[in-house]
């Protein structure tokens, strides 16, 4: 058997996670304009005729991959939230976000990337929309009110711009400062 024939063939729902998650690298570091769809393909080990054949444009492709690092954090909240409600739940949310934030900083890096890429149109709707489901997710999820979910998702921005600065992993005392201050409130309810 030849080298080629021994690689599995993969569907096209297949191949798309794997571009994606090729999409999401790319764009964690590189932003919406530095994001070369030749260099996505080659990380997916795609030719980019085909990339361009399941994603229509660059643009299709990084709205997906914003769509997916959303999708991702749903899905998040909605398990570590599972069976709680209250502050109960709004804890165990945010624990499980600062967790996925050491795991996997690539996926934070690309959330504000998505930010930082709103002046286009398409990518600001999608933005816009992925966090307004997020608002409401923690809503449902919780129960509790604008005031409260407000200081959970400022916190939450708080930690995304400390673990950028890899404040996370070895902090500063002026970052632990502001990491104990979040532990803290969450466990207030403020």
């Amino acid at each position: 058997m030849t080298p080629a024939a021994a690689v599995e063939r993969l569907t096209a729902p297949e191949r798309r996670e794997q571009i994606l998650e090729a999409a999401i690298a790319v764009f964690a570091e590189r932003g919406y304009d530095g994001a070369s769809t030749d260099v996505i393909a080659r990380m997916a080990g795609i030719s980019q005729p085909y990339l361009f054949r399941l994603f229509g444009t660059k643009r299709e492709l990084i709205v997906a991959t914003v769509r997916r690092c959303f999708d991702d954090t749903e899905s998040l909240f909605s398990r570590a939230a599972s069976g709680l409600t209250g502050e109960e739940a709004l804890i165990a949310m945010g624990e499980a976000y600062i967790e996925e934030i050491r795991r996997s900083p690539l996926k934070i890096r690309a959330q504000l990337q998505s930010y930082a890429a709103c002046d286009d149109p398409a990518i600001c709707t999608v933005v816009a929309e992925g966090f307004g489901e997020l608002v409401r997710l923690a809503g449902r999820l919780t129960g509790l009110d604008s005031a409260r979910l407000s200081a959970f998702f400022a916190q939450g921005m708080l930690l995304n711009v400390l673990a950028m600065m890899g404040q996370m992993e070895a902090p500063q005392a002026w970052a632990m400062q502001l990491i104990d201050g979040c532990a803290m409130n969450a466990k207030l309810g403020t």
